[in-house]
């Protein structure tokens, strides 16, 4: 599911709200989020999982391309944990 996937469905499910106010509700959610991480937090959503920054530090990596040396810097990089509801219902087993 895509942003415009996750907006053209939350806007079928709830008539009363116009698809401009579900852009800016979704927009103003992703940005709080992007906002949290950026200072360090974490933003945790119950039952789906945990964002949080996880640092790389310096290595020494190759171009693929080539097979040359390639140094590589130091970074933060998202890093996602599933909650145990989602787990849970991605391994369920089918019932019928």
């Amino acid at each position: 599911m895509i942003k415009s996937e996750l907006i053209a469905k939350l806007a079928e499910e709830n008539p009363h709200l116009t698809q401009r106010d579900i852009e800016r509700v979704v927009g103003v959610v992703l940005e709080r989020m992007i906002q949290a991480l950026e200072e360090g937090g974490r933003v945790e959503l119950r039952g789906f999982g945990a964002l949080s920054v996880r640092s790389r530090d310096a290595r020494a990596g190759r171009n693929p391309r080539t097979g040359e040396p390639v140094d590589v810097r130091a970074k933060h990089v998202p890093f996602f944990k599933s909650g145990k509801e989602l787990r849970e219902r991605l391994n369920a087993e089918d019932e019928g």
